[in-house]
C-alpha cells in the first residue's frame, strides 16, 4: 500500500530525578552531599532510509514515545541518559509541525536526520547545589518533561522527471516502456492512484529517475478529485514531462486540456508553474494525431513538442535523449522559502520577560516556558526545594510585577493549574 501522509503524536523520554542524599559512613563525619543527577531522557530522531517508499510503518503508529532518563543515587551515582527512538522514513519526508505548519525538516538525502521532539534533561542531585554558602543542601530536582508535539508527514516522491497529465493519456504505459517500472496499465479508463517510479538507463551509461503522477483534472489544484494529493510528488521533480494525447481518443480537446493542466500547476505553485518543461504528444499512431498536433503547434508555437507512440516506440529514443540534454543543464532548486520552515535558533533579549501575568476571573495567572519548566522540576515535598521556587520567582520579579498591578496580600496566583497564596 503506498501511503504518502500521516499525522502521528511524538513525546521524548522525560529526564531523570536527582538524588538527595548525604555520606553517611563510619568515622566520616559531616560526609557532605553525595546526590546525583538523573539521566537525560530518549530523543526521538527520524533517519532517512533509501529502501523505504511509503509512510505506512508510521501509519499504525498513533504515538510514538520515548524512554525516560535513569533517576540519580546516592554515592555521587548519576542516572544513566535513556537511548534514543530511532524511526525510519523515506527519502523525500517532509516533517510539518501540525500546530504551526512549519517545516521542521525536509528529508531528501541519505543521511538526513532530524531530532522532532527532545528528550528532558535529567534533575540535578543536592550536590550540584552544594556552596559555601550553603554546603548541604537539602533538595533536589525533579527531570524536565520531554518535549512532545504534533506532526504531519509528506511523503514526496523524489524524481528528476514528473509525468503530468490527464488520466489515460498514457503515462504508465510510457514509463513502462522507457523503464523496468511495471505500474498497472488498462485498456479501459483508468487513472493511476500513487505514483510509479521508474530508472530510464541510456546508451552512454547516463541514466534518471521518472515519476509517473496520477492523472490530474481540472479543480485538482482545490481538491477535487485526488489532484491536490500528486501534485506535491511534482514539487520535487526537476523538470515537468507534460503529456497529451493528441489524437483525442478519450474526446477530449488537446489545446484545453493543456490549458487546464497548466492552469492547475500555476494554482497550486508558482514554484511548480515555472518549471522547465518538456510537451509529450502521446499516441502518435492513432488517426487524427497529425491534424491535431498541427492545430497544437499553431496554438503554442513556443512549446518544444516530442511525437510519441508508446505503441510502436516511435519518438522514444529522441524524447529520452531530449530529456537527458534538459537535466544535464536544469540546477538543483530549493523546495522551501526560509519563511516556510522552522526557526530552530531562539534568540532571547535581555529585556524580553521570560513570562506574563494576567487578570482571570479574580485570579492571578503567570504564563511562561521558564516559569512552568522550574515549577515541573521542584519537588515540592521538600522544604528547601520549595524555597528555591520561591527566590527564582522574586528574581525574576514576579513578585514586583504582582505588586504593581495591584495584587493584594492572600490573592490567588495561579502557575501550571496549581494554586499559591500571594503573601506580598
Amino acid at each position: 500500500m503506498f501511503v504518502d501522509e500521516v499525522k502521528i503524536k511524538v513525546m521524548a523520554g522525560d529526564g531523570g530525578s536527582g538524588c538527595t542524599s548525604f555520606r553517611r559512613e563510619k568515622f566520616v563525619p559531616m560526609g557532605g552531599p553525595d546526590g546525583g543527577n538523573g539521566g537525560r531522557g530518549g530523543n526521538i530522531i527520524f533517519v532517512a532510509d533509501k529502501s523505504l517508499k511509503t509512510l505506512i510503518d508510521l501509519r499504525y503508529k498513533k504515538i510514538i514515545k520515548g524512554h525516560k532518563g535513569n533517576n540519580g543515587e546516592g554515592s555521587n551515582r548519576n542516572g544513566k541518559n535513556s537511548e534514543d527512538i530511532i524511526i525510519k522514513v523515506p527519502m523525500g519526508t517532509t516533517v510539518y509541525d501540525d500546530d504551526t505548519n512549519l517545516i521542521v525538516k525536509d528529508i531528501i538525502r541519505e543521511d538526513d536526520e532530524v531530532i522532532v521532539a527532545h528528550g528532558g534533561r535529567g534533575g540535578r542531585g543536592n550536590r550540584a547545589f552544594a556552596t559555601h554558602e550553603n554546603p548541604a543542601p537539602k533538595f533536589s530536582e525533579k527531570g524536565e518533561a520531554g518535549e512532545f508535539r504534533y506532526l504531519r508527514c509528506e511523503l514526496k516522491v523524489l524524481a528528476d522527471v514528473g509525468i503530468v497529465g490527464m488520466p489515460s493519456v498514457g503515462k504508465s504505459t510510457l514509463l513502462s516502456v522507457i523503464s523496468s517500472a511495471k505500474p498497472k496499465i488498462a485498456s479501459y479508463h483508468f487513472t493511476t492512484l500513487s505514483p510509479n517510479l521508474g530508472v530510464v538507463k541510456l546508451q552512454n551509461y547516463d541514466s534518471y529517475t521518472v515519476a509517473d503522477l496520477p492523472g490530474l483534472i481540472e479543480g485538482a489544484s482545490e481538491g477535487v478529485g485526488l489532484g491536490d494529493k500528486f501534485l506535491k510528488h511534482a514539487y520535487r521533480c526537476k523538470i515537468i514531462l507534460h503529456m497529451i494525447d493528441m489524437s483525442a481518443e478519450e474526446g477530449r480537446n488537446p489545446i484545453e486540456d493543456y490549458k487546464i493542466i497548466r492552469n492547475e500547476l500555476e494554482k497550486y505553485s508558482n514554484k511548480l508553474a515555472v518549471k522547465k518543461e518538456i510537451v509529450v504528444a502521446s499516441k502518435a499512431d492513432n488517426p487524427n494525431f497529425k491534424e491535431n498536433l498541427e492545430a497544437f503547434k499553431k496554438a503554442y508555437p513556443d512549446l518544444t513538442i516530442y511525437p510519441i507512440s508508446s505503441f510502436t516506440n516511435e519518438g522514444i529514443d529522441e524524447l529520452l535523449i531530449g530529456i537527458n540534454d534538459v537535466l544535464k543543464n536544469e540546477a538543483e532548486s530549493e523546495y522551501y522559502s526560509d519563511e516556510e520552515i522552522e526557526e530552530n535558533v531562539y534568540i532571547k533579549f535581555k529585556e524580553e520577560k521570560p513570562y506574563t501575568i494576567t487578570r482571570e476571573d479574580n485570579v492571578w495567572v503567570v504564563r511562561g516556558k521558564e516559569i512552568e519548566k522550574l515549577f515541573s522540576m521542584t519537588k515540592f515535598e521538600e522544604e528547601e526545594g520549595a524555597m528555591r521556587f520561591g527566590r527564582k520567582l522574586r528574581g525574576m520579579g514576579v513578585e514586583d510585577e504582582l505588586a504593581a498591578m495591584g495584587a493584594k496580600p492572600g490573592d490567588d496566583v495561579v502557575i501550571n493549574d496549581y494554586l499559591f497564596t500571594y503573601k506580598g
